[in-house]
């Protein structure tokens, strides 16, 4: 009688092989992998310079705010907001466009 070759074994390395490729790209490019952890903290760098420039800005923003507050009165700031919005000109400055 001739005995057959069991197929358990090749299916089983088989078997363990097509998990090892799965799990080993899903650990690489998967949504929680490397490539994504990669995008994810240049992202973030990106994000915190971001909010640096609007921090700036916001307390840029707070300075001619106050500026011009009643307590505080800037007149060289009021008078450069009243040309800029209302387009205003002294008598003696020549304009040119």
């Amino acid at each position: 009688m001739i005995q057959r070759p069991s197929l358990g074994v090749p299916v089983f390395f088989a078997v363990t092989l097509s998990l090892s490729a799965y799990f080993t790209f899903a650990a690489v490019q998967g949504d929680f992998g490397i490539f994504r952890r990669a995008e994810i903290t240049v992202e973030a760098e990106k994000l915190q310079q971001e909010l640096g420039e609007v921090q700036d800005e916001v307390t840029r923003m707070e300075n001619l705010t106050m500026r011009l507050s009643d307590d505080f009165l800037d007149v060289d700031l009021l008078d450069q907001q009243a040309r800029d919005v209302l387009g205003l000109v002294r008598g003696d400055e020549i304009v040119v466009k």
